[in-house]
């Protein structure tokens, strides 16, 4: 796993070569980081951005905009006035479009075939933030949407500092691959005749789980996926020892990172801005690294 720079010159000059490394990189585990965002916003909407605060971070841990309903979730109603909240729409608006057309360039192998998730804004400080111990930032974590089952897509999130002085600091630890296996034992698989619903339960007992009982929307990959997310955060051990990488992404920096891959936490840090895609399997590069192709290789079972 690396941190790799990428200057705004590298992307006046790439090759379709070289976005398909690119591409490569991240499903590794790579974080692609642009010291100068290749994403600007214009002043007045970061001013707006800043003038902007929760009163209760234990209301919500971001403001949500969901791209296909063009709609606001979050929003803390007993600050905002109707004007503040169209022009927060309107921003996250522009700030979702922008990223989607950069993207669509950077990484074209991809050819667009991802579904468009949400965009969110974080204006709380993340130090210090008093939430459940599940819904906290600062704990090493992969990413699952507990309502949202991506059926084997990918969660690739790219982010935006937008914080005029401070950075945002991240740790992260060596990527799925690489720490799966440690919880989930080869020989605990289920048999290769078994239902999908022994595969999830079989794999939830391998980290100490219990019997999985997913719920109707979830594959077994995302009722697995669920609860390594909640088993990582709950496990004290884990968070102590396993291998920690530092990372300080300055103001107007971006970085864009497979987050079901590289387990990472926020420690500190004030106003981001980020976008989220879910990549369709066949989209991939590099299928047989993503996690569903790994579990369902030590679950010798179809999983989604």
């Amino acid at each position: 796993m690396a941190v790799v720079p990428i200057s705004l010159d590298a992307l006046s000059t790439h090759t379709p070569e070289q976005a398909r490394q690119w591409c490569a990189q991240l499903e590794a585990g790579d974080i692609l980081y642009f010291p100068s965002t290749p994403v600007p916003l214009p002043h007045d909407e970061i001013d707006f951005l800043l003038g902007q605060q929760q009163t209760d971070s234990s209301l919500h841990k971001n403001i949500a905009y969901k791209p296909n309903l063009d709609k606001l979730s979050g929003v803390d109603t007993s600050t905002a006035d109707a004007q503040a909240v169209k022009r927060l729409q309107e921003v996250m608006r522009q700030y979702s479009q922008r990223v989607t057309g950069f993207l669509t360039q950077f990484l074209s192998p991809y050819q667009s075939r991802w579904q468009l998730d949400y965009a969110s804004f974080r204006p709380q400080e993340e130090e210090g933030r008093d939430l459940p111990l599940r819904r906290r930032n600062d704990l090493l974590h992969t990413d699952a949407f507990p309502t949202r089952p991506t059926y084997g897509a990918r969660i690739l999130r790219f982010f935006n500092n937008i914080h005029p002085s401070r950075t945002r600091d991240w740790v992260v630890s060596d990527p799925f691959a690489a720490i799966v296996r440690q919880f989930v034992p080869q020989q605990i698989a289920p048999r290769k005749d078994g239902p999908l619903g022994r595969s999830a339960k079989v794999l939830g007992r391998a980290i100490g789980l219990g019997a999985a009982i997913p719920s109707l929307k979830r594959s077994p990959y995302d009722d697995f996926m669920m609860r390594f997310h909640n088993f990582l955060k709950e496990n004290s051990r884990f968070q102590a020892e396993c291998p920690k990488y530092s990372f300080h992404f300055p103001p107007g920096s971006s970085w864009m990172v497979y987050t079901d891959t590289v387990p990472h936490a926020v420690l500190a840090g004030q106003y981001a801005l980020e976008q989220t895609f879910l990549v369709k399997p066949e989209a991939l590069v590099r299928p047989e690294i993503s996690p569903l192709r790994l579990l369902e290789e030590i679950a010798e079972s179809r999983l989604v």
